[in-house]
């Protein structure tokens, strides 16, 4: 399933994305289709992303879709599953993990606060599957005071990430840099126009490889 096409030609419920995020999607997310995957989509809307991704995922898949307002349609089914609550209260995503466990994929949809943005993560990124993926979306508010961002403000999701960067290459900052458990849980950190993927995976000790001179041409 492409899901640009999907997306084009669909006539259902309404949603609204970026057109250069589905490329992004599709490469971080294509080893996952039909298989028992957990998606946490913070961020409901009319709710046509849901079934989005039930449709790509396939039958194996889980998605629980969370908004702070009740969805005007009735997307509950045995795959889709809507809780109403703040994407910043610990206290409810403790809840959906105690129901659901942890998920595979989280994809931030939500408020685009920079508030909410930091702590959605700082609570749920720790706690999903060791090779899980989180997507934050529509970063363009970093840069907006008005969403609490701003260029290099501190209290921007794109300037803790800058950080992110150095915790993700502590083992090789001599003692410069904290490794921290994010160091030890994160392979990779994937920047777009406006989107971060992280991809999550133990930490391994990275390994030099030589050729012999005699294989070289």
């Amino acid at each position: 399933m492409n899901l640009y096409s999907y997306f084009m030609t669909q006539s259902g419920l309404q949603m609204i994305k970026n057109a250069h995020y589905f490329q992004a999607y599709e490469r971080h997310l294509q080893h996952l289709v039909n298989r028992p995957v957990l998606l946490f989509e913070i961020g409901t809307g009319e709710g046509g992303s849901s079934l989005m991704w039930k449709q790509y995922f396939g039958p194996l898949a889980r998605i629980v879709t969370i908004d702070i307002r009740e969805c005007r349609k009735k997307l509950d089914n045995s795959q889709v599953f809507v809780r109403i609550g703040d994407q910043s209260d610990e206290q409810f995503l403790s809840g959906l993990l105690d129901e659901f466990g942890s998920p595979d994929v989280v994809i931030d949809d939500g408020s685009h606060h920079m508030d909410d943005v930091n702590r959605s993560f700082t609570y749920l990124y720790p706690r999903m599957t060791r090779d899980g993926i989180y997507i934050v979306e529509d970063l363009n508010t970093a840069y907006w005071e008005e969403f609490g961002g701003g260029v290099k403000s501190p209290g921007s999701f794109i300037e803790r990430c800058k950080t992110l960067i150095d915790e993700l290459n502590a083992m090789h900052t001599r003692n410069q840099v904290a490794v921290t458990d994010f160091s030890k849980s994160t392979s990779s950190i994937h920047f777009y126009n406006m989107l971060i993927v992280f991809e999550r995976a133990p930490y391994q000790n990275t390994e030099l490889l030589q050729l012999p001179l005699s294989a070289l041409p």
